[in-house]
């Protein structure tokens, strides 16, 4: 079983600053993680493997930073890890990003099963794994809750629908997107840290590629542009009273009629 997770770098923090021009966050100098549904992601192909065997292979898109991620999946278990990095690719919209991630995935070979995380926490548009699909030409199905069977020439889910959970059986090559808690992600090991430190992890730019129709990817290729970004404000009021259930009762009574709330 040839296995291809992909994962990527978020911010550790909700206070990102963002670029008034482009509109897109500032990650340089922000302390960053693996984005926690890529964790469910690989576990889940991690669990394959033990049970099958095979390979577990890792792709991220992002800057040179990014291999921190594709190094703490190396300590929890996978076996290769690729990083498409060029500043050719900043700026990218989901269906930009998707285009690039799938290219990857043609550079990488053959493979049996792609796992990708329901969405990431910077962007939640849960997109990009369902459009990677399109553009690989291969079935994929989202929002997969349950591992049931692997088999020799395709894999049993169940998938989680707006009313109903469905059982889909989907043939290889193929594309699934997890949900959160489908297998609880293992800590990375200390030992394999060791054993991996020195271990490559291949990049690959543009260049590489082969569609280098600079059209298609970063700013250049997305249809969408962010009109406007902005952190929530923090606006929030506290107080603190005292006094009997009456009291109080009265008070707040009070108060939402002030705010109008009745």
């Amino acid at each position: 079983m040839e296995m291809i997770v992909c994962i990527k770098q978020v911010p550790g923090s909700s206070n990102v600053q963002v670029d008034p021009v482009t509109g897109v966050l500032i990650r340089d100098g922000v302390d960053s993680k693996m984005n926690p549904y890529d964790l469910f992601a690989l576990e889940t192909a991690l669990r394959i493997k033990e049970e099958k065997g095979g390979t577990v292979k890792v792709i991220s898109m992002g800057p040179p930073q990014s291999m921190d991620v594709i190094k703490e999946a190396y300590m929890m278990g996978a076996d290769e890890g690729t990083l498409l990095s060029d500043r050719k690719f900043a700026g990218a919209d989901v269906l930009a990003t998707s285009y690039t991630i799938s290219q990857g995935v043609r550079k990488l070979g053959k493979y049996d099963l792609i796992i990708c995380g329901k969405q990431t926490t910077d962007g939640d548009t849960a997109q990009v794994g369902p459009e990677m699909a399109e553009y690989l030409d291969i079935p994929h199905v989202a929002n997969v809750l349950e591992i049931v069977e692997i088999k020799e020439d395709s894999v049993v889910v169940k998938m989680d629908m707006p009313n109903t959970i469905e059982v889909v059986d989907i043939k290889y090559p193929c594309l699934i997107t997890v949900e959160k808690d489908i297998m609880e992600p293992r800590l990375p090991s200390y030992k394999t840290k060791l054993a991996t430190q020195d271990r490559e992890i291949k990049v690959i730019s543009l260049k590489d590629f082969q569609d280098q129709d600079e059209n298609k990817y970063g700013l250049n290729g997305s249809p969408t542009q962010v009109e406007r970004i902005f952190p929530p404000t923090h606006d929030k009021e506290q107080e603190t009273w005292n006094g009997n259930g009456e009291e109080l009762v009265g008070k707040i009574a009070g108060k939402l009629r002030e705010l109008k709330f009745v």
